[in-house]
Formats: structure tokens, C-alpha cells, sequence
């Protein structure tokens, strides 16, 4: 992570707000002008313009259909390689129907350790049609428009509608219920503050309102002084120097450059909103929750794929299916000191009754309601395989020889049908404890209860691709969905849909099957951890007897300790102290031996070992070389006795 930069951009429009967040700290910042700008980012942001007007400029006018192929054929010469064995499937087959767009989002996650968000975009909408926590919306993100863009933007008839606006809003709070003269007062100048600091500071082009709400300003606080008076009570005395404390510092319709910028409400609320949303992208991309489990580092991973399907298929190759895709999803998976081994099997469930009956008995149907996006309720017929109950039929007969210190292995168990079929009702692979169930049916648009911006998801069941990538995934090495994490506060699952983009497996908003360098981070270190944890418990067991054992005795002598002084035998309590003291102290060395073992030593990588003399250490020496000079002595040869 040293040596590495982790970057998020935030695209915004121009002349608002443009950030970009490393490792580093922000070298520069202006708010003049609403802009924002870190380390780099100019640079940056020149060559991202003229990428953009060269490309506008290269196919303006041009025909659509050449523009097409012309990014075909750059797609098929590229490095996308998900993308690209799509193209050439579709484009061999003849067969569009499982090609889809893509949903539009203003958040992406690349193929590196780099992210970025378009504030300015939108507005944009994805998650489950039905929504529910952690739904993206227009107010997921901070809206710029509304808060840092807004000074540069309203007009003059504008700007009176909105404080005509606040104040109604604030003074339909009074009623018709008398207030003092200094409660309206107050009113009117917080009023001002706000519109002052919304809508006139910054701005280019003043507005003649500001300059009116300024001398308006000074006659309150002409006013506010006169409550100064004996005749006044002293609350109101009280609240009137407070507000004018306050706003001797006030330089709110000037265009004089401050030392410090004044507080502002749009800003602020607008950085924290920000910061909850950086935050969120630390949590859901950086370092994610995983699944609770142990998932161990093996150098060789042994995938085990069994094909079944109902049809009186005898070779892989006559299935639909596109194996090249398969092992480049699942080869994705690997760390750079991995190997992956595949070993395809085809089981015809006709050949085999056994494996037929599995499942037959794991076959279901329920009727599952439909909410679409545009309001409309459906009832469907699903028809799924329990997972549970399929698992429990497969364990029997899924059999294979590797070594367990050698390779880690990983059943797939691909089942082919003709007709809809998913598991669970919702899913088209699943990761169980020892094996990956994944399924494989005809259409190849299939509504799921997901959508984007208006639209429903489709999901294509003729290519589970992505979805067995991610079982696997989450079978070796616990990663889950981008949109799940733990939530400390109420100690479950938490949905937030905002990060759940990007082309990889983990995403509901692409079709993409390959993993991003975020997500392979994720998977060494749930192997890091593992390998941690497991070591410091196995060092820990092998003290553990001992511990147990010595803690024990002398709680034991503890409570005799107790129970004979409470009987006021004080002669037999004073004779166990002597057995406490030599107890505790073999326990305490005891719990030092076993720190000791789960801290390395500092002087192996150093080669020396500092040692602290005493006044007991030169006559320790001197007994260590007595005793081995007393069993190391020559000894007189004894006489031979015949």
C-alpha cells in the first residue's frame, strides 16, 4: 500500500467544483469561484478536454454505422478481454439478443486502484425496482447545483423569489402569536445571513438585491444598539449584544477579501455530505466486508467443473457454452503467485439416475411478486433449485483426488436447462461450503428486480459468467456484493448501492466478469488474515494446557485463602501465602513465555542481542562456570579389579 496510489476523481462541471483525492494531502485549494482544485489535477484535467474535443472534432459528421464498426474492431484489438470474448461470441453467432446496454452511472470503479465520481452528472438512479435502504437517488450524492454552483447561477427575479421564500418560512413559525420586537429582529438577520451567504457571496456579477440587504443590514444594527437601554429588559439586552458580537466580523455583501473565510452553511453542509461519501467509498471499495469464514492460501487452485445438463449431449464442446470466457473469469480470480488447474467433467443427468434424482428432489416453484418500475404488480411463476437440499444430494457424489497442502479445490457444478431457471428464486450461482452451484438457461434477457434510471436490469441467464465468477470468489476468499457491508452500529448487513458499478463481477449495473485491482487486493488479504489468525491460535493452543492449569491453581488458592480467613483460621491462611506467591509467579512466567512466542525476535534480524548487566549477572557467570567445570572435569581413570 506504500508504494501504491489510490486515486478517486471527482468530475464536476466547469467552473464549479473539481477534486481529486490521493495518498498524498492536497497540496492547493481555492473556494474562490467555486473551484477546487489538488496536486496534478490541471494537468490532468487539460488532456481529458482535448481527448474529448479531438474525438468530437475526428467523427463529427462521420456515418454511425462506420463509427460502430470502427469501436468494434478497436474492442476486439484491445485489452478488455470480458468485453471482448462477448463481441466475438455475438458477433460469430449472429445472435444480439443477450447484448445489452450497459446502465448509465456517474460513479465507476476502473480496472486499478483508482475510482471516480461526476458530481455534475445525473441525475441518476439504480437499485432494487421495490427500493428500500440504500437505494442510489437524485440526493445520494452532493448535489453541486444546489449549494456551491447556485450563487453563479440565479438571476435577479430568482433571487427575490427565494428570500421572499425564507421569510415566509420563517416568520409562518410566529403565528399569530405576539413576539417581541427583538425575536423579529433576530429572525430578519438570520434570514439575511443565509441568503447572503448562499447567493451573494462569490458571485461575479453582483446582485442588486445584496447591495439593498446590505443597508438594510446596518439600519438592524442601528436598531439592535438601541436596545441597549435601562428601559429594556435584560434578556433582551442580552440577546441584542450577542448578535452584535456577532456581526462585527460580518463583511457579508462586500467583495473585500477576507484573512478567514466566514462560515458558511452551503459549503459546509456540502463538505460533509462529501466526506460521508468518500467515507462510504473506503468502506464498499477499498476495504470491504467480507464473508465470515476461514479462506486459506493455496498455490494451486484445482476447479473441478461438472457439466449437467438434460440434453443427450456427450462432449462440452456441442454445449452452449464458452469455455475460453469461463477460464479467463475464473483465472481472474488468482493472486500473482497462483496457478489454476481445470478439470472438465460432462454428466448427462440421463447417465446417471442418481444424479437425476438429486435433482428432481431439489427442483421447485413459488409464485414470486413482481414490482416494475413503472408501478406495474406481476405475479410470476419461478421455478429454482433449493441450494440447500441440491447440496446435500451432490455431496455423495462429488469426489476428487489433490493433495489438501497442495491445491485448494473448487466444485462447480454447472446445471444446464431449456427452460427459466434460477436458484433460490433470485440467484444464478450460489457459494456453498465445499462447492459452487451455478445455472445456465435459454433466455437471454431475463427481468430481474433490479433497475437503473427508469429501467428494468436484465440479467442474461444463456451466460452465468458473472455470477459464477463471483460465487468463486466469494467461495475462496469471502468477497461479497459491492453494495453489502457491515454496519458497527446495529451489528448486521447494511445495502448502499452508490459503489455498486464498475465492469467486475461484484456490480448489479454491468455485465463485466472481471475483477479490479481493489477486489483482488481484497482477496490477499482475507488469505493474509487467515494465515494470521490461524498462526497466533495455533501458537496460543500450544501454551494453552499450561496456562489453563496454572490460572486455575491459583484461583483455586485464592478462594481457600479466602474461605480459611473468613473462618478465622489465620495460622492455616498464613501457610498457603508461601504456595500462592510461587503459583503466581509460575503463572506470570507462563504468560510471558507465550508473549514471547507470538512476538518475533528483533535481534534475529539484527544479529546482536543487547543484554543488561547487574550486580547479579558477573556472580550468575561465575556459578554457570563452576557447575560446568564440576561436570566437564577430567576424572581420574579407575583401577581395572579382576
Amino acid at each position: 500500500m506504500n508504494s501504491q496510489m489510490i486515486q478517486l476523481l471527482l468530475l464536476l462541471s466547469l467552473g464549479h467544483f473539481k477534486a481529486s483525492l490521493h495518498h498524498e494531502e492536497f497540496v492547493e485549494r481555492k473556494w474562490g469561484g467555486a473551484t477546487y482544485f489538488a496536486a496534478g489535477d490541471v494537468e490532468w484535467y487539460k488532456i481529458w478536454l482535448d481527448t474529448l474535443d479531438n474525438f468530437g472534432k475526428l467523427h463529427q459528421g462521420g456515418d454511425i454505422a462506420k463509427l460502430i464498426e470502427a469501436k468494434a474492431l478497436q474492442v476486439l484489438k484491445g485489452k478488455d478481454q470480458d468485453l471482448k470474448l462477448l463481441l466475438e461470441r455475438v458477433l460469430k453467432s449472429a445472435d444480439y439478443g443477450g447484448f445489452q446496454a450497459e446502465c448509465l452511472t456517474d460513479t465507476w470503479i476502473g480496472k486499478d486502484r483508482w475510482a471516480f465520481i461526476d458530481l455534475s452528472a445525473g441525475p441518476f438512479s439504480w437499485g432494487p425496482a421495490v427500493g428500500g435502504e440504500g437505494v442510489r437517488t437524485e440526493a445520494s450524492l452532493p448535489n453541486v447545483e444546489r449549494t456551491i454552483g447556485s450563487a453563479s447561477e440565479i438571476s435577479e427575479e430568482e433571487a427575490e423569489d427565494l428570500l421572499q421564500d425564507a421569510i415566509h418560512e420563517k416568520f409562518a413559525v410566529f403565528g399569530d402569536k405576539d413576539h417581541q420586537a427583538i425575536d423579529i429582529l433576530l429572525a430578519e438577520i438570520d434570514i439575511y445571513e443565509l441568503f447572503a451567504f448562499k447567493h451573494c457571496k462569490g458571485r461575479k456579477v453582483k446582485l442588486a438585491l445584496c447591495e439593498e440587504l446590505d443597508e438594510r443590514m446596518r439600519d438592524l444594527k442601528n436598531e439592535l444598539q438601541s436596545f441597549e437601554g435601562e428601559e429594556y429588559d435584560e434578556s433582551h439586552k442580552a440577546k441584542a449584544i450577542e448578535t452584535l458580537k456577532r456581526m462585527e466580523s460580518w463583511n457579508l455583501f462586500s467583495d473585500t477579501q477576507e484573512e478567514f473565510q466566514n462560515y458558511t452553511v452551503a459549503r459546509d453542509s456540502f463538505l460533509a455530505h462529501l466526506g460521508a461519501t468518500l467515507w462510504g467509498s473506503m468502506r464498499h471499495i477499498v476495504s470491504p466486508s467480507v464473508s465470515d469464514g476461514a479462506f486459506h492460501y493455496y498455490e494451486k487452485i484445482s476447479f473441478q467443473l461438472f457439466f449437467m445438463t438434460q440434453e443427450k449431449v456427450r462432449h462440452i464442446k456441442q454445449l452452449p457454452v464458452d469455455m475460453n470466457a469461463i477460464k479467463d473469469g475464473l483465472s481472474s480470480l488468482m493472486v500473482p503467485s497462483q496457478k489454476p488447474m481445470f478439470s472438465p467433467h460432462m454428466l448427462p443427468l440421463s447417465d446417471d439416475p442418481d444424479l437425476a434424482m438429486a435433482f428432481s428432489v431439489a427442483r421447485r416453484a413459488a409464485a414470486v411478486p413482481l414490482l416494475l418500475v413503472n408501478g406495474t404488480y406481476r405475479k410470476t411463476i419461478r421455478t429454482y433449485l433449493d441450494s440447500s437440499i441440491l447440496q446435500y444430494q451432490l455431496q455423495r457424489l462429488n469426489k476428487h483426488d489433490c493433495p489438501k497442502d497442495v491445491c485448494a479445490v473448487s466444485d462447480l457444478e454447472i446445471f444446464r436447462s431449456s427452460e427459466p431457471l434460477l436458484l433460490d428464486k433470485h440467484f444464478q450461482a450460489i457459494a456453498l461450503s465445499d462447492m459452487i452451484i451455478v445455472v445456465q438457461s435459454e433466455p437471454s434477457s431475463w427481468e430481474s428486480h433490479l433497475h437503473c434510471n427508469g429501467h428494468s436490469l436484465l440479467m442474461n441467464l444463456r451466460q452465468p459468467i458473472k455470477a459464477a465468477v463471483a460465487a468463486t470468489a466469494e467461495h475462496l476468499a469471502g468477497l461479497l456484493p459491492l453494495h453489502l457491508v457491515y454496519g458497527q452500529a446495529h451489528e448486521t448487513a447494511m445495502e448502499d448501492w452508490i459503489w455498486s458499478v464498475g465492469c467486475n463481477p461484484f456490480s448489479a449495473t454491468s455485465q463485466g466478469w472481471h475483477i479490479s485491482q481493489f477486489q483482488s487486493d481484497s482477496i490477499a488479504r482475507s488469505y493474509v488474515i487467515t494465515t494470521l489468525e490461524e498462526s497466533i491460535q495455533l501458537i496460543f493452543q500450544s501454551q494453552e494446557h499450561e496456562l489453563v492449569n496454572k490460572y486455575n491453581y491459583v484461583v483455586s488458592l485464592w478462594r481457600r485463602v479466602s474461605t480459611v480467613t473468613g473462618e478465622l483460621r489465620y495460622v492455616d491462611a498464613l501457610r498457603l501465602l508461601n504456595t500462592l506467591e510461587d503459583a503466581s509467579k509460575r503463572f506470570v512466567d507462563q504468560v510471558n513465555t507465550t508473549v514471547a512466542l507470538l512476538h518475533p525476535i528483533n535481534c534475529t534480524r539484527e544479529r546482536k542481542m543487547q543484554m543488561v548487566f547487574d550486580v547479579t549477572t558477573i556472580p550468575a557467570f561465575l556459578i554457570v562456570l563452576g557447575c560446568l567445570y564440576m561436570l566437564l572435569r577430567p576424572r581420574r581413570p579407575k583401577p581395572k579389579i579382576n
